[in-house]
């Protein structure tokens, strides 16, 4: 499939792993030279794989919470690329506990990454898109964003922010011809998710209609979707990407 990415630069936050690095593959696949942001190491995997798609590309490391360093890093992609076409805010943390049990530091640090982190990028990203009246954004929300989920209030409440957000800068850019959506994935086969026991596996596939979990590679054709002319017309949306679990 052309998506007519070629040469398009696009900021990927948390992209050494699993949605993050599948959907810097798509992109490179589609000719987009992907910028990786995050805590991690570039895998040489990963490394080797972007260098066949033939594209530019590159990885930042940096702690999303360091508002200095973030900025560094945008103007030096910047000066490097020339410009930042688009945004994919992947990046994200759980510190799941119960409410009543939960300390102050487990939900302003998982606040601080998955949604202070975003306006920090965001702010940085936009002002190239502006000036260039295009421009991509799209944050990587979750279904608990909108289910909710027990010992995840803290999580569902970041996710469920970045998708108002979303909404309000739809409507503050769009005639700048820059349109922000979300992508709200189910239970995808990550690590995390391998992490738990076969019958914790089946217990979360019997919840959803098509009977297995979510690959990342779904995510990230539906991010590079996003990305494309082709999605050029869809601006404050939240796409849930979830084998029908939720079907709101």
């Amino acid at each position: 499939m052309d998506l007519q990415l070629r040469d398009r630069v696009i900021v990927i936050t948390g992209g050494t792993s699993g949605i993050g690095a599948a959907t810097a593959l798509a992109l490179a696949r589609e000719g987009a030279c992907p910028v990786m942001m995050g805590l991690d190491a570039l895998p040489l995997q990963l490394s080797d794989d972007l260098q066949q798609a033939g594209v530019r590309f590159s990885h930042h490391t940096v702690d999303l919470r360091d508002h200095e360093r973030v900025a560094t890093i945008i103007d030096s992609i910047v000066t490097e690329y020339g410009r930042i076409d688009g945004l994919v805010n992947n990046a994200g943390i759980t510190q799941d506990n119960l409410l009543m049990r939960m300390k102050e530091d487990e939900w302003h640090s998982v606040v601080d990454t998955n949604l202070n982190a975003l306006y920090r990028l965001c702010k940085g990203c936009l002002r190239g898109m502006t000036k260039a009246k295009w421009g991509r954004v799209i944050n990587i929300t979750s279904v608990v964003g909108s289910m909710g989920n027990a010992g995840q209030s803290n999580y569902a409440a970041t996710k469920a922010g970045a998708e108002g957000m979303a909404r309000s800068l739809a409507r503050e850019l769009g005639s700048r011809s820059i349109t922000v959506n979300c992508v709200a994935p189910g239970f995808i086969d990550t690590d995390m998710t391998r992490a738990l026991n076969e019958a914790q596996r089946a217990g979360l596939q019997s919840q959803i209609p098509l009977g297995r979990l979510g690959l990342p590679e779904d995510i990230a054709e539906t991010v590079a979707f996003l990305v494309s002319d082709g999605a050029q017309y869809v601006t404050g949306e939240t796409i849930h990407v979830n084998g029908g679990l939720y079907m709101g």
